[in-house]
């Protein structure tokens, strides 16, 4: 197969050598694109949700009181965010698929600046919801390029580690946006978090415009317009097993979202936390999403299959969303304290670090020519469920946190189901999920080109599963996007037969 992404002359005008299953797609774009500094730049990227959300989130009820709202519309002001995040991705993953990650990379950047200064500056609710879709809409270059370029240049279970790492870059933010948040409200007023924002903005587009290069070649791009990416979309959304994927993560960010929404008045109006403590407690959680994180990618991926990892992360968001119902409504006493609710929450928030990367990197696995679309499509999904599930948490009032733990059960509920049901992991053969586990997507014979069989009927690509290696496809012809050939099953495979 030839490489993607952006190589050296020869390799980016040839496209010769196979990808390499167990490194990156492109060996080529390793030297130039993979770098610290570029890792840091995509873990920049990464981090805008968490820094456009958490930053603000001790600010709330300062908003609430300042701009003479309810709670529950000042929440919109997160939902708006949102969902310009979730639509934002649908249009700027087809575009990058198609004049590459670069220019729609910073034409997002610039239109988050300019949006984030004006929420700044608004001077009514309405007009603060308005900016911040506009916010969402322009971050979601950022999110969803960031995905597209660690696909151009990584396969399997190097994918699943990358994630990982990028979990623990992003996952800083968290930790400390809502520090930052409650340290500029002691010496400001919510405003202020607008402004590092915007400062945050310009640093970023400065750092992608020096730093980040072309990762996507001309060779490997989509030349059609509208028509071609809902074509792409319509067939990855057919692939039943990256649906299942795509939807359990989207519910299991919602649950996170859920958390994210309603903890500034659980926390600090029910339990009478401080702005700071509320802080500190986001903080710790968050610490615990990115020490399983780095668990999932240090310690478990290759070693135990990224469908089991992602199995048990979904039972515990579960299990810890069930805990926190019965104690929020009053079974084990009214008056038990914030001490087990937090405890609650991060266990809760901890199991993302297995739940989030592995959705990614098991989805991602079933397409190599429409990183974009695919990275939209997961994108989309969850910002969507998170978007609904964002007002649900206050439809009972600033008073109890039941409404908050109900939605996190559901979603955890909701999620396994997905998984289950739609993913089906134990029906494919156990070659092929230690192959998955092992080697990643690109693992094939070494037998040399071959002619890719026709899939059978009523079976499935494995998301492990690719063609032999340096076996490209025909020349003068296209892969159909966001499709994956069948993987072979024959005695020079690796995996067992169907």
């Amino acid at each position: 197969m030839a490489e993607r992404g952006v190589g050296t002359p020869t390799e980016a005008d040839t496209g010769t050598g196979g990808a390499d299953p167990k490194g990156p797609a492109n060996r080529g774009a390793l030297h130039v694109a993979t770098g610290a500094l570029v890792t840091l730049v995509l873990g920049g990227l990464t981090a805008m949700p968490p820094l456009s959300m958490d930053m603000y989130l001790p600010a709330l009820p300062e908003v609430t009181d300042a701009l003479h709202a309810p709670a529950a519309t000042v929440q919109l002001t997160l939902t708006a965010c949102l969902t310009g995040m979730a639509l934002g991705q649908l249009v700027v993953g087809p575009m990058s698929d198609k004049w590459g990650r670069r220019r729609p990379l910073l034409t997002g950047l610039l239109v988050y600046i300019l949006a984030t200064a004006i929420c700044a500056l608004a001077p009514t609710v309405e007009l603060l919801i308005a900016f911040r879709l506009l916010q969402g809409l322009a971050g979601a270059a950022a999110i969803v390029i960031a995905r597209a370029v660690v696909r151009d240049l990584y396969d399997g279970v190097e994918m699943a580690r990358f994630f990982s790492t990028l979990m623990l870059i992003s996952g800083v933010a968290p930790v400390v946006a809502p520090l930052i948040g409650g340290q500029v409200l002691r010496v400001t007023d919510w405003r202020g978090i607008f402004v590092v924002l915007t400062v945050v903005g310009v640093a970023l587009t400065l750092l992608v415009w020096r730093r980040l290069p072309e990762t996507l070649a001309p060779r490997d791009r989509h030349d059609g317009g509208t028509a071609e990416a809902l074509r792409t979309m319509r067939g990855l959304l057919a692939d039943r097993v990256f649906t299942g994927y795509m939807v359990a993560g989207g519910f299991a960010f919602a649950a996170l979202f859920a958390y994210i929404s309603a903890s500034p008045f659980v926390i600090q109006e029910i339990y009478g936390a401080s702005p700071q403590t509320f802080s500190l407690l986001f903080g710790v959680n968050s610490v615990g999403l990115i020490v399983v994180g780095q668990i999932n990618g240090k310690l478990l991926v290759g070693r135990v299959s990224l469908d089991k990892a992602l199995a048990f992360g979904l039972a515990v968001i579960t299990l810890a969303a069930t805990a926190l119902l019965l104690m929020t409504s009053g079974v084990f006493g009214d008056d038990i304290g914030l001490a087990p609710i937090a405890v609650a929450l991060f266990v809760l928030m901890s199991a993302m670090g297995l739940a989030m990367p592995n959705t990614n990197a098991l989805a991602l696995m079933r397409t190599r020519h429409a990183a974009g679309s695919a990275s939209a499509l997961l994108g989309t999904s969850s910002f969507l469920i998170g978007a609904v599930a964002s007002p649900l948490v206050g439809i009972a009032g600033e008073d109890t946190a039941v409404p908050m733990a109900v939605v996190q059960l559901v979603c955890g509920v909701a999620a396994l189901a997905c998984f289950v049901g739609l993913c089906r992991p134990w029906q494919r053969n156990t070659g092929t999920e230690q192959q998955v586990t092992k080697s990643g997507p690109e693992r094939g014979t070494e037998s040399g080109p071959e002619t890719e069989p026709e899939p059978e009927s009523g079976t499935e690509a494995e998301p492990g599963a690719g063609p032999v290696p340096g076996a490209g496809p025909v020349a003068g012809t296209r892969p159909v996007p966001g499709t994956r050939p069948e993987p072979r099953t024959g005695p020079e495979s690796e995996g067992t037969p169907r």
